[in-house]
């Protein structure tokens, strides 16, 4: 039984395994933002007086269940929990515990979180309990100081000792760095060094042109290319053959036997072997991180307790995946390239 009464629904074997777009991937993979509320206000992701979304427009915890649900009985493989920040969504481990139940079946693979690690000291044994058996932890800095103004509410301190109780309940940890170019760009090497010596990996991400945040884009964009460059003149990296499913590429770091991987949007175009869609809190489905067209999925939620109009709306969008997105640092004009905040879309 779920944890949400009155929503228990057993996969329906007359349903399709999988979903192609119309370029032939296979969509295995779905983000999810359960809310697009964080307990920082990292300076590439959200403005410092950001306005949150009205509750009636946010999915209930139900409700995301059976669209996440409705997305792995039609062959989603993947789940990832991010937001915002998820632990901070109120009573999200009935969430968890009850999406966790669909790796019991082995309908599901896998079921993990992106969090900015603030809460994983309460959540971390939960989460294990739960069936996740990895993690990524958005970390951008040691410097204590400089995590306080790249966060602007964050304390290093607690992110840390988070890492620390994620590691002692046997969860995998990855950290995932954003180079802004001026803020830690002196810091890739030691925390290469880092992590070796947690023993986690590690990946990289360039800035993406996402939302009116008060920064100028161009002022923060740095390109990995020249990350990796500056590495190589420390460490030696070996291409790897190493894929989680998601767009970064990896890298062994002889050194320290650890990963490090490159996630690079503007410099290299990863969508040729995209598997993902990404829904947002308000049950709004983007088909592509890079793109404005979505596709309305609370509306056929709440609209009826049966799942056939839900499915045809998912497979309706599946049928409208873009080949690529549109990410471009606008120079000229220092505009985003798509205006809604990376907390609302989920990463």
């Amino acid at each position: 039984m779920r944890d949400f009464p009155g929503i228990v629904r057993p996969f329906r074997n007359s349903y399709p395994r999988t979903m192609i777009d119309p370029f032939g991937r296979h969509i295995s993979y779905l983000r999810v933002s359960v809310t697009d509320r964080c307990d920082f206000r990292c300076v590439y992701c959200m403005a410092e007086d950001m306005t949150f979304l009205p509750k009636s427009e946010i999915l209930s915890l139900e409700e995301l269940d059976r669209a996440c649900s409705a997305f792995v009985r039609q062959g989603v493989k993947k789940l990832r929990l991010t937001g915002g920040e998820p632990l901070v969504r109120r009573n999200i481990m009935s969430l968890v515990r009850s999406l966790g139940q669909h790796l019991e079946t082995g309908a599901l693979e896998e079921l993990t979180l992106t969090t900015n690690g603030s809460q994983l000291e309460r959540y971390a044994a939960e989460l294990k309990d739960a069936g996740m058996r990895r993690i990524n932890v958005s970390l951008d800095t040691l410097d204590p100081d400089k995590f306080a103004a790249i966060t602007r509410w964050g304390k290093l301190d607690k992110v840390l000792a988070g890492i620390d109780a994620a590691k002692k309940a046997g969860l995998d940890v990855k950290i995932n760095a954003v180079a802004l170019k001026g803020v830690n760009d002196d810091e890739f090497s030691r925390m290469v060094g880092w992590c070796g010596d947690q023993g986690i990996d590690l990946t990289f991400i360039e800035v993406m042109p996402m939302g009116e945040i008060g920064e100028q884009r161009i002022d923060q964009y740095l390109p990995l290319s020249m990350v990796r460059a500056d590495l190589q003149r420390h460490w030696t990296l070996d291409e790897s053959s190493h894929r989680t499913g998601g767009p970064a590429r990896y890298y062994d770091v002889r050194e320290t036997g650890r990963r490090v991987g490159f996630i690079t949007p503007m410099t290299h175009n990863f969508c040729e072997s995209c598997n993902r869609v990404r829904l947002t809190c308000t049950g709004t489905l983007y088909m592509c991180l890079g793109q404005h067209d979505s596709a309305d999925l609370r509306t056929p939620l709440r609209a009826s307790e049966s799942d056939g109009p839900l499915d045809a709306a998912i497979a309706e969008a599946i049928s409208r995946k873009p080949k690529g997105h549109d990410f471009i640092i606008d120079r000229r004009h220092a505009k985003p390239a798509v205006t809604r905040h990376m907390s609302v879309t989920g990463g």
